[in-house]
């Protein structure tokens, strides 16, 4: 997997949420506008600070999360 360098993830900022390079702008708002049918050059037209290699990442770590396996521990 290539390095996801544009997410972040800071208490700060959004509570948390993975964030592109410390801005106010999450994954999951890229994701619903793609989902919603935005094309990248809409998506970046309302966020004129955005770069296409964010949205790219965006999706590319939404799509690893998704295939991420979760594993119960074992109790005690």
């Amino acid at each position: 997997m290539r390095q996801l360098d544009r997410i972040t993830m800071d208490p700060q900022v959004m509570g948390g949420k993975p964030c592109l390079r410390g801005m106010r702008v999450t994954v999951g708002t890229l994701v619903s506008l793609i989902a919603a049918g935005r094309t990248t050059e809409e998506i970046l037209a309302l966020y004129p600070y955005l770069e296409s290699e964010d949205i790219r990442q965006a999706l590319s770590y939404a799509a690893w999360r998704a295939e991420e396996i979760e594993v119960p521990l074992a109790s005690r």
